[in-house]
């Protein structure tokens, strides 16, 4: 066993998974203590960025963009609803569909709290000079484009 550790540890693939699922759990849990103030959890965040950029999205377009089940976005969206941060309105051609809004409180909420998430973002990447930050995000979207691959399979 000892071997395999060393083996596992010694691939730069896998120490850089690790170092990076690491910093997405770090960055998780400052940014949720960050938000904390504004009464506003980083699932809702993400919900509400989306549906700004993405006005009249539906819940299942949302869901699908947030990598979640439909379901996740259902439970979500009543408390959202509830603070007066977001509507549903029935689609005009297919009344099932409901499409996604912030209210104007919502908005205003939102804009606060991506100041919040910025300037977190700011500091912890302040150091780091832009061209490293594309060369990043690059890799982060190749391994996005990877497990979303309709051909990728997991090992045994």
């Amino acid at each position: 066993m000892d071997n395999m550790q060393e083996t596992i540890w010694d691939n730069p693939r896998f120490r850089n998974w690790v170092a990076v699922a690491r910093a997405c759990q770090a960055l998780d849990r400052t940014l949720s203590q960050a938000l904390s103030g504004l009464d506003l959890k980083t699932a809702h965040l993400d919900m509400m960025m989306n549906i700004h950029r993405h006005p009249g999205m539906s819940q299942q377009e949302l869901a699908n963009k947030l990598l979640v089940g439909r379901s996740n976005i259902t439970m979500l969206l009543p408390q959202m609803e509830k603070r007066e941060l977001a509507r549903r309105v029935p689609d005009k051609k297919d009344k099932r569909v409901l499409r996604l809004y912030l209210t104007d409180k919502g908005e205003a909420l939102l804009q606060e709290a991506l100041k919040i998430h910025l300037a977190l973002v700011e500091r912890i990447m302040a150091d780091t000079p832009d061209n490293e930050c594309d060369i990043v995000g690059a890799a982060m979207n190749r391994v996005v484009a990877a497990l979303n691959a309709d051909d990728t399979e997991l090992p045994d």
